[in-house]
C-alpha cells in the first residue's frame, strides 16, 4: 500500500431515517433510490421534492438546508462538507452537481487524492433555478433571483437576477 493511503471505510447506506434529520418539515418527498448521509447536519423545509436517485450528502461538519417550496430533480449530487444553503423556491433541474469541497495539490511527491480537502460554502438564494446537468463549484453564491443555464459550471458568484450560461458560465442576460 501507499505511504499515502488510508484504509477506506463505508459512509454508511444513506438509507433514509426520517427521525435522524436535524430538521424536516411538512409535505417532504423522496422518490425510490434517494441517498441521505449524515443527516443529523440536514435540514429541510417544507413542501420539498427529492427526485428519484438524488444523493443528499451531508456530512460530519457543517450543514446542509434547503428551503421550503424547493424542487430537486432526480440523480442529484449535493455535497455539504463546506456547508451547503439552497434558499426558497428554488428548482434544481435532474442531475445537478453540487461540490463544497476539493482536495488541496501539495506538489507531485503526493498524490492529489490524499491532499488536505479545502472546504468553502455554497449558497443559493431564494428565487433560483438551476438548469439540467449543472455543477457548482465550492465558494460559490448565486443570488437572488437567478438563472443558470443547462450543462454550465459556475466557477464564479453570480450577481442577483443574472443568466449565466456555459463552462464556465458567463453572464447572458439580466433578468427584468
Amino acid at each position: 500500500m501507499s505511504k499515502f493511503a488510508r484504509l477506506y471505510t463505508s459512509h454508511g447506506t444513506g438509507k433514509i431515517e426520517l427521525e435522524k434529520l436535524k430538521e424536516i418539515g411538512q409535505n417532504v418527498i423522496f422518490e425510490v433510490g434517494v441517498l441521505v448521509f449524515h443527516p443529523e447536519n440536514i435540514c429541510l423545509g417544507t413542501n420539498i421534492y427529492v427526485g428519484h436517485y438524488t444523493i443528499l450528502k451531508g456530512y460530519y461538519k457543517n450543514q446542509m438546508t434547503i428551503g421550503d417550496n424547493t424542487w430537486i430533480g432526480q440523480g442529484c449530487f449535493l455535497h455539504s462538507a463546506g456547508g451547503l444553503t439552497i434558499g426558497c423556491n428554488v428548482g434544481i433541474g435532474p442531475h445537478v452537481k453540487i461540490i463544497t469541497s476539493v482536495h488541496a495539490d501539495e506538489g507531485i511527491s503526493s498524490p492529489i487524492l490524499f491532499g488536505a480537502l479545502k472546504e468553502a460554502p455554497v449558497i443559493i438564494e431564494n428565487d433560483c433555478d438551476i438548469g439540467v446537468g449543472t455543477t457548482i463549484l465550492p465558494g460559490i453564491t448565486i443570488g437572488h433571483g437567478s438563472q443558470i443555464g443547462a450543462g454550465s459550471v459556475v466557477t464564479k458568484n453570480v450577481d442577483p437576477y443574472s443568466v449565466m450560461v456555459g463552462m464556465p458560465a458567463k453572464l447572458l442576460k439580466k433578468r427584468v
